[in-house]
């Protein structure tokens, strides 16, 4: 069988990603932070001011 390379690409392991990331407030923080560094900003008209929905959403 052929070798996946994403399967084997170098990143954390599951335990580490687990300590790092161990339940969905830490990702969703993560996500939102590598998104918007600088903040919140509308994708469609640059409106840095918005609300954060429930499931992670928002909206200017």
């Amino acid at each position: 069988m052929a070798r996946n390379p994403i399967q084997f690409q170098p990143g954390l392991s599951l335990p580490a990603f687990l300590k790092q990331y161990g339940t969905e407030a830490p990702c969703q923080e993560a996500l939102f932070q590598h998104r918007w560094p600088k903040g919140f900003v509308c994708p469609d008209g640059g409106n840095a001011t918005g609300c954060r929905l429930s499931r992670g959403h928002y909206q200017c």
